[in-house]
């Protein structure tokens, strides 16, 4: 089971890593820019959660992974040509690879050492969106995770299925590939719909004048403040 996890980490690292090369060469970053972008998003993640629960860093008990980063940086110097005919899609699609993965691994690392259930979705989230985080920042973009589409919600529901699964006692590897399926089920489907959640906004509104009853002058017009929930379909038409 450790070596299915190894690999599926690696796995992880390298298709983060080449997201955040891709990010470097459009903010036009030079060889070591891409470097950092790709390390920060291969390895953030997983970073912040060893720091959390209190375990060896991974990359530093295992310094195959910063390796791999190297090599997946040094390739993508050496096709760069290519990388500008990629699609639009391509990214946000293989960044949903790695947020699945990464989701899986964070969780399952805090099921072993015996965390909650809780707490393990939450470490596979910090392990799959900090990273981006961390590369979306440095690169001057709104990260992905708070953008509208949904994307934080797709790691939640996968670690709730995998640390569920786990918990009944279900085998590691049905439960590893239900957790993966169902955090890219939700992405993709987010990405293909353009499905977002409902987002909330503080809206002021002027009231009706209203007239002195003595002198019938109309006194200073008052601002009303409410919070509006706006649904996902309003905020694509004011968009547009």
């Amino acid at each position: 089971m450790s070596g299915l996890i190894y690999w599926l980490d690696l796995a992880g690292v390298t298709i983060f890593a080449f997201s955040g090369v891709i990010i470097a060469c459009q903010s036009r970053m030079d060889p070591f820019g891409m470097l950092v972008l790709g390390a920060v998003t291969g390895i953030g993640g997983g970073t912040l959660r060893d720091l959390v629960l209190g375990v060896p860093v991974f990359w530093v008990a295992a310094p195959s992974y910063l390796w791999v980063i190297l090599a997946t940086v040094s390739l993508s110097i050496l096709g760069f040509h290519y990388i500008h005919r990629l699609t639009r899609t391509f990214l946000p699609v293989t960044d949903a690879f790695g947020l699945a993965l990464f989701t899986v691994i964070g969780s399952h690392k805090a099921l072993v050492l015996g965390h909650a259930g809780i707490v393990a979705v939450l470490m596979g989230l910090m392990t799959g969106v900090a990273g981006g985080m961390t590369r979306d920042l440095l690169a001057h973009r709104v990260p992905m995770v708070l953008r509208q589409e949904i994307y934080a919600t797709a790691s939640i529901a996968g670690g709730v299925v995998y640390a569920g699964l786990f918990t009944v006692g279900l085998n590691h590897v049905p439960a590893i590939g239900l957790a993966l399926a169902t955090t890219l089920g939700v992405r993709l489907a987010a990405i293909y719909w353009g499905l977002s959640l409902p987002t909330f906004a503080w809206v002021e509104s002027p009231e009706a004048p209203k007239k002195e009853a003595e002198t019938g002058l109309s006194l200073p017009t008052r601002r009303k403040a409410r919070v509006k929930m706006i649904r996902p379909e309003q905020s694509r038409r004011r968009k547009r």
